[in-house]
């Protein structure tokens, strides 16, 4: 609850980064900050050998901030699986990894709830780490694929009138919902193992007054990506077909992960900063908790969960740095 007690949603990372050197620093690890922005750094965490396998998940957040409680077998509040109950599990796990001889680094960055620029910045430094073990609330089981994703701005321009004269404007909200309307119909690239393309609107903003004509109108989607970035992007276009602009955000491919008999397997819809982290080794996402409650104001995590994710931590560690080794 150590990690849980400060407010780290994404931008203010800064202080519970702090508590996290502290607390490694008393656990024996030797820290090194990755800057980012200014006021903003990852935090590796490593021992006396240089990491064959690192665990890594990040402390960022979403807001609103919810302070931690433990009811019932249950840690409560915000970043409880999402990802701060991760990175604690994985803090016992990288210490048994440690006394059992296993090259072992463990880092935490921040930004991956909006534009990943923690990691980023991670795979810029030099590391001899060969094996990447992430962690988001994955139910405790081995995911085979991430969908990626990409936020989409969708704008439209109109003309303002008087409201009572509507036949001298161009209403852009008008020309928005109708082409919205349409969206269900878009056909997007489909994935034998990780599904469907989803879409979803976020958010609709527009016009000046109720009274205005509106000259302006925009509508901020997120599209959860099975296949080709370039191939959905160009679906978009041909869809917006000079009706609206399309400014195109932070973009995170959909990847396929590898598998470790032993393990139950899962594939999930949401993004990950693994893509982001290729330098760091051969990828695999794992983590206590569900993804139903991530972002939620019930969210939560068993502490079963999490002190079965240690073993399963340490179990994936030592398969996977004997698969590197050969």
């Amino acid at each position: 609850m150590r990690l849980m007690a400060v407010d780290s949603t994404s931008g203010r990372e800064g202080e519970v980064i702090a508590q996290a050197e502290q607390l490694l620093r008393e656990l024996g690890w030797r820290t090194t900050r990755i800057p980012v922005t200014p006021g903003r750094d990852n935090l590796l965490a490593t021992s006396d050998n240089a990491p064959l396998v690192t665990l890594s998940t990040h402390l960022d957040t979403v807001p609103p901030y919810i302070a931690p409680r433990r009811d019932a077998g249950r840690l409560h509040g915000r970043g409880a699986c999402d990802a701060k109950g991760i990175a604690a599990a994985m803090i016992v796990a990288a210490g048994k990894l440690r006394d059992a001889g296993m090259p072992v680094a463990l880092l935490f960055v921040v930004g991956e709830e909006t534009t990943h620029d923690g990691a980023h910045a991670a795979n810029r430094f030099a590391t001899s780490s060969r094996v990447l073990i992430n962690g988001e609330p994955t139910e405790n089981r081995l995911a085979l694929g991430t969908k990626g994703a990409v936020r989409l701005r969708v704008r439209t321009t109109g003309r303002a009138a008087h409201s009572a004269y509507p036949h001298l404007g161009d209403s852009a909200t008008e020309r928005l919902v109708a082409l919205l309307a349409t969206l269900p119909a878009l056909e997007l690239p489909h994935d034998e193992v990780l599904g469907a393309t989803t879409v979803n609107i976020g958010s609709l903003s527009g016009g000046v007054a109720d009274n205005v004509i509106a000259p302006w109108a925009e509508a901020r989607l997120m599209a959860r990506l099975v296949g080709p970035v370039d191939e959905t992007l160009a679906r978009f276009m041909r869809w917006a077909d000079g009706r609206a602009d399309i400014d195109v955000g932070e973009t995170v491919p959909a990847v396929r992960l590898t598998s470790i008999a032993g393990f139950e397997t899962d594939v999930v819809a949401y993004a990950t900063d693994v893509p982001n982290l290729s330098t760091w080794g051969t990828p695999y996402l794992l983590g206590p908790g569900t993804i139903h409650v991530a972002h939620t104001d019930d969210e939560s995590v068993g502490i079963d969960e999490l002190e079965d994710a240690v073993g399963l931590y340490v179990k994936l560690a030592m398969a996977a740095g004997d698969r590197v080794r050969g």
